[in-house]
């Protein structure tokens, strides 16, 4: 098994590789531009996860670090699947220094819940009091 390494230095990241899984392997940004994830990037804490010398995970938080944090495009490249390495990658955004007292940190899966209840996420308390402006369609339009 090859050893995962985790920074949150936006120098190290492989931004066209993201692109590319975003808007070519994912089901929420499907033909993102690569404009759109370098400003998504440059205005977000991100982590990226390396293997094998590539970057093969991703995660970024969109944050005031103060008391709202919302957890978003979090990936690992399906042939490096089940090794741990979401855990680590989730373990590394839970622990960071910069997300710790948030009074709401948010997220939308619709495949990991198990990943992310881990870290004390569960469904809304109050989803009435939640609401949402969504064009799930915005990058292919």
């Amino acid at each position: 098994m090859s050893s995962f390494m985790i920074t949150t230095d936006k120098t190290e990241l492989d931004v066209p590789a993201i692109h590319h899984f975003l808007g070519t392997q994912s089901t929420w940004a499907t033909g993102i531009a690569l404009a759109t994830v370098q400003r998504a990037i440059d205005h977000s804490l991100c982590f990226g996860g390396f293997a094998d010398g590539r970057q093969v995970a991703f995660a970024r938080v969109v944050s005031d670090y103060a008391t709202f944090a919302y957890l978003v495009d979090v990936y690992v490249l399906e042939q490096y699947r089940g090794r741990g390495y979401s855990k680590q990658l989730m373990d590394a955004v839970m622990a960071h220094p910069d997300l710790q007292g948030l009074r709401r940190f948010m997220l939308a899966t619709s495949t990991a819940h198990g990943l992310y209840a881990r870290h004390g996420f569960t469904a809304p308390l109050r989803p009435e009091s939640l609401m949402e402006k969504y064009v799930p369609d915005l990058y292919t339009r």
